[in-house]
């Protein structure tokens, strides 16, 4: 059985990268593994979109899930250093789910993204047999910007700062503990504590703030494989060495107890709304204080060399062959039934 989660890069250079359709002269930033938009060149300016699932877990309330689902596809164009601007979504419901629910679920998300300067411009909303998970549909970003500020994950370079916001593992923290509250183990006020990390998932105006305010050299949202996955493409695509100090990372109220109740690293597991960045040296206190006055937590927390690989504390840190979090859900969904 294949792994589930996304691909990793041996697969994704054997069979995707191969096979791109027809070859464009305006495309300026195609798929690669690790990079979460593309960019293609419109005249003098520049056009980056991302194309990323829609999970809707009911279990969050559906107007808050569908807030949600907005923050994590709408990341992946921000940490370009461009403002999302418009977007097209595709919803594949289960038969299930009444108008009632769309309703909630979509004025979520439309009204998250009215707050945030995105229009919808497109879509396609149906229900259809056979989907009964939480993943369904997807939804395309765009946002258009000037060439020069462009912000690539694999732009680090010696001399840098290293920014990491959030810390790890918030968002495994709060989705298990608002899906399996009992199954943990802890004591109730540790489990509430825990189950307002969801709310840590959302990236997209912290992303804005580090652009605006310093000479962000590179920018990555800590999805699958979070932030030992997301470090190592990061440093792998610029060529460098990152080191990091452990003791300097924030790490959210919670994460350490619902980490070790169900015996995971929380440096490996999914962290979406953790953005790691970049800065050129000096920068990187700036860049932290603009972040946190959107209300997420941020540090300076490590630094840029010549080499290869990622350290913490002076040990390589490794990257997951697959995040683990797919096995704890797995494991907990059998255990509920």
């Amino acid at each position: 059985m294949t792994g589930l989660g996304k691909i990793d890069r041996e697969v994704f250079e054997d069979i995707i990268y191969p096979q791109l359709g027809a070859e464009r002269d305006d495309i300026a930033v195609g798929p690669r593994h690790g990079v979460d938009f593309g960019v293609l060149d419109v005249g003098d300016r520049a056009m980056v979109l991302a194309t990323d699932p829609i999970s809707i877990l009911p279990e969050l309330g559906f107007e808050r899930a569908g807030r949600l689902a907005l923050e994590i596809v709408l990341t992946d164009v921000a940490v370009s250093g461009i403002a999302p601007t418009h977007m097209a979504v595709n919803l594949t419901l289960p038969p299930s789910w009444t108008d009632d629910e769309l309703a909630r679920l979509w004025g979520g998300l439309a009204g998250h993204a009215a707050d945030l300067g995105v229009s919808i411009v497109s879509g396609h909303t149906a229900r259809y047999p056979g989907i009964e998970s939480s993943w369904v549909g997807g939804a395309t970003v765009f946002g258009f910007g000037e060439k020069a500020d462009i912000v690539r994950p694999d732009g680090a370079a010696p001399g840098d700062e290293l920014v990491v916001t959030t810390g790890p593992a918030a968002e495994v923290t709060g989705l298990l503990a608002t899906l399996f509250p009992e199954r943990l183990g802890l004591p109730p006020e540790t489990v509430a504590t825990a189950q307002a990390r969801v709310e840590d998932i959302a990236a997209v105006r912290a992303a804005r703030a580090a652009f605006d305010a310093g000479d962000v050299t590179a920018m990555h949202d800590a999805t699958e494989g979070g932030v030992a996955g997301g470090l190592t493409e990061m440093a792998r695509g610029a060529g460098v060495r990152v080191d990091l100090h452990a003791d300097s990372v924030p790490v959210a109220p919670g994460v350490e107890a619902v980490c070790d109740a169900i015996d995971v690293d929380p440096w490996t597991v999914t962290s979406a709304g953790t953005l790691l960045l970049t800065v050129e040296s000096g920068g990187g206190q700036s860049v932290v204080e603009a972040i946190r006055e959107t209300g997420t937590a941020a540090a300076v927390v490590g630094e840029v060399s010549s080499g290869e690989g990622v350290f913490r504390d002076g040990e390589r840190l490794a990257a997951p062959t697959s995040d683990p979090s797919w096995d704890v859900f797995a494991r907990l969904s059998e255990t509920e039934d």
